[in-house]
């Protein structure tokens, strides 16, 4: 079930919230798991068995933790920490990488020596598995006091806002709120608000921009000029963005109305200066998740700078296999490693000191690791790399007078899309916040994403698929 569909917003949602609502408080953690499994059960019926059974093994790993000593010390703390993770990367190994490793197995043994499972991948089990693992290292190295209830655990895991595409919480972030969370009609309001503008992101702006980037693909790579391919590779970006944003502001509405703090997934990326910047606001969760339970735990940059590129090599390669099993992922994770690497160790300095050109050096540089990273077929790749250059393997059909038409069509939508994508859009919200105008405006976007809805638009998440 996704956020922007009639039956989440018109079916889903309101008995959900009367049902919470007229709960006494002690029993609202109740409705919020079992809405969540109702939620999870409409995509994937099946797959709810693992996500319980893996809630039932991080928290059977976490109170084993919590009798066996002091935490941090001893084997009996590794074993069950060790436990939970390897059987928590199994079962993203299983139906997330095992094809992809066995395609590649059979490639260099040139024979079918381990068969293809074509398992479908569980939805939101790469966000869930973070979860629980950020849980269990976290009790383990004392940065949780307790381990909660079972009926806690199973409610953050689960909570519908932040299941599928996260943001990835932090146990510790909302264990205070999950035994106690005053309702608060502003908190309310200010949630509504932010659902409507995420909605609005998502429908408004995502899908829209993504159907040139379907015309693009439409017309085939080897046939489209140089500026098409530029502005099929801007449209992604845009795409990907409205899209993933979006939906994070619809989780973040969605806590507040619930009285959860759902931290904040993206900071205006594209107005970074830098790589290394645009991964400080780009996907924030995850960026931490890495830091804390990857790169800090190998040493970080305290065992000098061959060990802290090897790090980094680590972590990006781990990051871009996280979004998928495909070669590409992998390319454009090391790709952003050499970027970064590169950064820190020659040109960042000058790029911090001159921001307007480092916007440039952002904008030029991030719609090309977006191709690497959408375009799955390395020879489809190769020919779109060659386009945004000006080499051209074919003829190229699409004339001047199309381009015209295509800036004619969509440039205003470009338009619209670079301008949400600066500061802009969050001045704006807060110069409005406690204002009747700024009800007006999510009114206004709330009614405009039902109307297109409803017509039956192209309505994709993209982040479904990781």
């Amino acid at each position: 079930m996704q956020f922007s569909s009639l039956e989440f917003i018109f079916r889903f949602l309101p008995l959900f919230f009367l049902c919470y609502f007229v709960m006494p408080e002690r029993g609202r953690n109740v409705v919020l798991l079992l809405g969540s499994l109702v939620f999870y059960a409409v995509g994937e019926p099946v797959y709810i068995l693992l996500m319980l059974a893996s809630i039932l093994i991080n928290y059977g790993a976490a109170r084993g933790m919590s009798r066996v000593g002091a935490r941090g010390q001893g084997k009996g703390q590794r074993f069950w920490l060790i436990f939970a993770i390897v059987l928590d990367l199994s079962a993203l190994f299983l139906f997330k990488y095992f094809d992809f490793f066995a395609e590649n197995v059979n490639l260099l043994v040139h024979r079918d020596a381990l068969p293809l499972l074509q398992l479908t991948l569980p939805l939101g089990i790469s966000f869930y598995t973070f979860q629980m693992i950020s849980y269990v290292a976290d009790f383990y190295m004392g940065n949780i006091e307790s381990p909660g209830t079972l009926l806690e655990f199973a409610t953050y895991v689960s909570m519908f806002p932040q299941l599928i595409a996260g943001p990835i919480v932090q146990f510790k972030e909302v264990s205070q709120q999950l035994r106690k969370r005053p309702l608060r009609l502003r908190a309310f309001e200010q949630g509504l608000e932010l659902f409507c503008l995420g909605l609005g992101s998502k429908v408004l702006l995502a899908n829209k921009i993504s159907i040139f980037w379907n015309q693009v693909q439409g017309i085939g790579f080897a046939s489209i000029s140089t500026p098409v391919a530029w502005m099929g590779a801007v449209a992604f970006s845009f795409q990907i963005y409205f899209d993933f944003w979006g939906y994070s502001l619809m989780a973040m509405g969605l806590g507040y109305m619930m009285g959860f703090q759902i931290p904040r997934n993206f900071s205006v990326p594209y107005m970074a200066h830098s790589a290394t910047d645009f991964w400080r606001r780009w996907h924030i969760t995850l960026g931490r998740f890495f830091r804390e339970y990857v790169y800090i735990p190998l040493g970080g940059n305290r065992k000098g700078r061959l060990r802290t590129i090897f790090n980094l090599l680590v972590v990006w390669s781990l990051t871009g296999l996280w979004h998928g099993a495909s070669w590409n992922f992998v390319l454009w994770g090391v790709g952003f490693f050499v970027l970064l690497v590169l950064e820190k160790n020659f040109y960042g300095k000058f790029l911090d000191s001159h921001p307007a050109i480092g916007r440039l050096y952002v904008w030029l540089l991030v719609p090309v690791s977006w191709m690497v990273f959408e375009i799955t077929d390395f020879p489809q790749l190769i020919i779109y790399l060659k386009q945004l250059i000006g080499i051209h393997s074919a003829q190229v059909l699409v004339s001047s007078a199309q381009l015209l038409r295509y800036v004619k069509e969509y440039g205003w939508l470009f338009a619209v899309c670079g301008l949400c994508s600066t500061w802009f859009p969050v001045r704006i919200y807060r110069k409005l916040q406690n204002s009747r105008w700024l009800v007006l405006i999510c009114f206004v976007i709330f009614w405009l994403s039902v109307y297109e809805i409803k017509q039956g638009a192209n309505n994709p998440f993209l982040y479904f698929r990781f």
